[in-house]
C-alpha cells in the first residue's frame, strides 16, 4: 500500500547568525546554545530521539505535538512551503 503524508501547518525558524537568539527563545524544550572547537554556534535540542544539534542554516521545527527538532535546509525545502 501507499500512503500520503497528511497536510499539516507547522511553526519553524531557520537558525542563522542573525536569528540564533530568537531560535533559542522559540525552542521551549530543553535547548542549550553551544559553540564548537572553532567558535561556530549551534543549538543542542532535546528531541523525542535524544539531543540533536541544530547547526547554522538548519531549520528548527515545532511538531504537531509541541516537540522540537532540527531539519537540514534541503530536506525542509523539499517537504515544506510557506503558508500565507
Amino acid at each position: 500500500m501507499k500512503y500520503r503524508k497528511k497536510p499539516v501547518v507547522i511553526d519553524a525558524m531557520q537558525f542563522t547568525e542573525k536569528s540564533k537568539d530568537q531560535c533559542f527563545d522559540f525552542v521551549t524544550c530543553t535547548a542549550v546554545l553551544a559553540f564548537d572547537a572553532v567558535g561556530n554556534s549551534f543549538l543542542r535540542i532535546q528531541t523525542l530521539e535524544g539531543v540533536i544539534a541544530a547547526r547554522l542554516g538548519d531549520w528548527i521545527i515545532k511538531g504537531v505535538s509541541g516537540e522540537f527538532y532540527p531539519c537540514k535546509p534541503d530536506i525542509f525545502d523539499k517537504t515544506y512551503e510557506a503558508v500565507t
